[in-house]
């Protein structure tokens, strides 16, 4: 078995591809409480409360559409023999190592997985000062679930060549895996097509995750599910919708996982554990079809016009 290329330190930030720019930019820096940073005419940079450049960055698409997730690593060193290792094992890359031209620059790479997801591996990105954590807005982005159409080997491909760690399952229709200590990085679902499930952004805490959700109320924004707690890494949850009709989620307390002491379990998928308390229900058709997006090609997208 080959080794994973890398050690992951941390999800950094997501680009999402949206039609409208302005009306998302709008609601994640006037009412999700996320702030600009730097924007131009096809794209706007947010930041979080948070030390990182920026969380979240929104492109002009056509459609929606998952633009990258960018992992955070230690080294330029590290991203020069990561690159070196996946071409060995045949994984394409879309940008060679180097400097990134990117609002929050650094140095890095862009590889895709095996279902066109643009995945960029990059450190020395610019950092900027970390807010007061007093008001009720997102640290940054803590997860992102990402609809697949074959778990297993998404599985196998985020664990075997990026180095992460499954650390459960919701039978065999989810996976959660980790890069830290943090119960979950990126979750997949099995699904009809590939697409972006949902974006999680971490609130400091339950205060300030029940303070979020009061806030949207007071903007007219009730939530899709929620508030709740998953049974799967014990966090708080409750999801809404952005203009483009993207799910996004408030979260908090997600369980902490020490490694060698940690046991991977397989959840049974039942609504007393897909909310602990009995707050929220089971998710409804129309929470599920929001989750379910567009089918989202990605970087194979390219070669299905090319050919």
């Amino acid at each position: 078995m080959n080794q994973p290329v890398v050690r992951l330190h941390s999800l950094r930030s997501v680009q999402l591809g949206v039609p409208d720019v302005t009306a998302c930019s709008d609601f994640y820096s006037e009412v999700w409480g996320l702030s600009v940073v730097e924007k131009d005419t096809d794209d706007t940079w947010l930041r979080g409360s948070g030390p990182d450049h920026h969380v979240l960055q929104l492109s002009r698409s056509e459609r929606n559409a998952l633009g990258r997730i960018s992992f955070a690593v230690r080294t330029p060193a590290e991203v020069d023999e990561a690159a070196r290792r996946l071409v060995a094992q045949g994984v394409p890359l879309l940008r060679e190592p180097g400097p990134l031209d990117d609002a929050g620059a650094g140095y890095g790479l862009v590889l895709v997985d095996p279902e066109g997801r643009r995945i960029e591996l990059s450190c020395d990105v610019h950092s900027v000062t970390p807010r007061s954590r007093d008001l009720p807005v997102p640290i940054g982005v803590t997860h992102v679930v990402l609809n697949t159409v074959d778990i297993d080997r998404a599985v196998a491909f985020y664990t075997q060549v990026l180095g992460m760690r499954v650390s459960d399952w919701s039978e065999h229709q989810m996976a959660f895996l980790r890069c830290n200590t943090d119960h979950h990085s990126i979750a997949f679902n099995q699904a009809a097509w590939t697409s972006v499930n949902h974006v999680a952004y971490e609130m400091v805490s339950m205060d300030h995750f029940m303070r979020g959700i009061g806030s949207l109320k007071h903007h007219g924004i009730t939530p899709l599910w929620g508030p709740g707690r998953h049974g799967p890494g014990n966090n708080t949850f409750s999801y809404f919708a952005d203009p483009a009709g993207l799910v996004c989620e408030y979260t908090s307390d997600v369980a902490q996982v020490v490694e060698d002491q940690w046991l991977c379990r397989v959840w049974r998928r039942v609504p007393e554990l897909s909310d602990l308390w009995g707050t929220a229900g089971p998710p409804s058709t129309d929470v599920r079809t929001h989750m379910a997006g567009v089918e989202d090609l990605g970087a194979l997208a390219d070669e299905v016009v090319a050919s």
